[in-house]
């Protein structure tokens, strides 16, 4: 398949391999991947595998199933079922837990009309098709899937529309990045050393490389956008090894192919008519994240369910057994935690990490997990 069986090769994974090989020095090196879906690849196709030992990979906290902080999932369960709406929203979203027991798959057991969609514009569609109900879209993500949303919020404007709205979650790269490189566990402990950064991928079509020179001038921290097949994360790794010997810290962009410094500007300019940002939002690991996510604006206050809506948002702590958000911050993996694989699976995933695909839990208990089984011979 063209364009895409190129960065799976395997005869080039081995050079890779040997050039990090050959390329690290005696010391360690610690990178975190902040994407979900690089967290995916690297489980996927074993790339932790093919690295020296004294190279390690973080996880970050960049999938956005799992940052969804456990208060905004009620206030969506809580408008399908105490104000009648009809919710719409992602497939893994429908999973993540709740309180009470609850997620939206549960509290649509229970009644609650919630409706998976694959797009914004669906839940569009369906507001058109059913004046007489109110519909909500429950919009979550990075930077990736907010122009999206921010079109559907302007076609109905345009169309006038009383019966559509959107609870706003979308959320921002560079101030989660901020955050970990401020966090206790970085710059106070060093319990989780961190030698760069591998860029996300997807997000960074959106805004670009340039919103990441700050991390590099600032904390000091080379930072290497990659694309997400095997080959872009190794090479990338290649690049970030490297900027360490070197003793650098730039951007570097390896996806080339998709990416830009500046970005998709046109998409920025509709997020920017669109939304603005709020004063704080809470990640589910990072906690109360300042200027790190998006509101609608008052011109489009019409289509805000928080307005619309007699909601008020209620942190809610996670479960105690649960180690996601410590993942979530790179402290712990998820084989720390006492819950993997026992109770909590993808078919019963106990935190959010588990959920998702892309989530560090999920991620290892796919593909990495029977590794931890010592082989005993008879």
């Amino acid at each position: 398949m063209k364009y895409v069986d190129e960065f799976r090769d395997g005869a080039l994974a081995k050079n890779l391999a040997a050039s990090i090989a050959r390329e690290v020095c005696e010391r360690s090196y610690s990178f975190m991947e902040f994407c979900g879906g690089h967290t995916h690849a690297i489980s996927r196709y074993g790339v932790t595998d093919l690295l020296p030992p004294n190279v390690r990979m973080i996880h970050g906290p960049g999938c956005p199933v799992c940052v969804l902080p456990i208060g905004r999932v009620d206030m969506a369960i809580e408008l399908a079922l105490e104000h009648g709406a009809t919710l719409c929203t992602y497939a893994d979203t429908v999973r993540v837990p709740a309180s009470d027991n609850l997620s939206l798959q549960k509290a649509k057991a229970r009644g609650g009309d919630i409706r998976m969609v694959y797009s914004a514009i669906d839940a569009l569609a369906l507001a058109q098709q059913h004046p007489e109900k109110q519909v909500v879209f429950f919009a979550i993500g990075f930077e990736t899937t907010t122009p999206p949303t921010a079109v559907v919020i302007k076609q109905a404007k345009a169309l006038g529309l009383k019966n559509f709205s959107v609870l706003c979650c979308h959320v921002l790269t560079p101030s989660a990045i901020s955050s970990i490189l401020e966090s206790p566990e970085v710059r106070q402990y060093g319990t989780v050393p961190l030698d760069g950064f591998i860029g996300p991928a997807h997000v960074s079509t959106v805004i670009g490389s340039r919103p990441y020179e700050f991390f590099a001038e600032e904390y000091r921290k080379p930072v290497v956008i990659a694309g997400f097949e095997p080959l872009d994360v190794m090479q990338a790794i290649l690049m970030l090894v490297r900027q360490v010997n070197e003793n650098r810290a730039e951007v570097e962009n390896e996806f080339t192919r998709a990416v830009t410094r500046d970005g998709n500007l046109k998409a920025q300019n509709l997020v920017a008519e669109v939304f603005e940002l709020r004063r704080e939002f809470e990640w589910r690991g990072l906690g109360l994240v300042p200027y790190s996510a998006l509101k609608i604006r008052r011109e489009f206050a019409d289509f805000d369910a928080e307005l619309r809506f007699p909601l008020t948002y209620r942190a809610v702590a996670d479960n105690k057994g649960c180690e996601c958000g410590a993942v979530l911050r790179g402290v712990r993996r998820p084989w720390d935690c006492k819950l993997f694989g026992t109770v909590c699976t993808p078919e019963n995933p106990v935190g959010s990490c588990m959920v998702s695909s892309e989530g560090a839990c999920a991620a290892h208990y796919t593909y990495g997990r029977f590794k931890d089984i010592e082989v005993v011979s008879l």
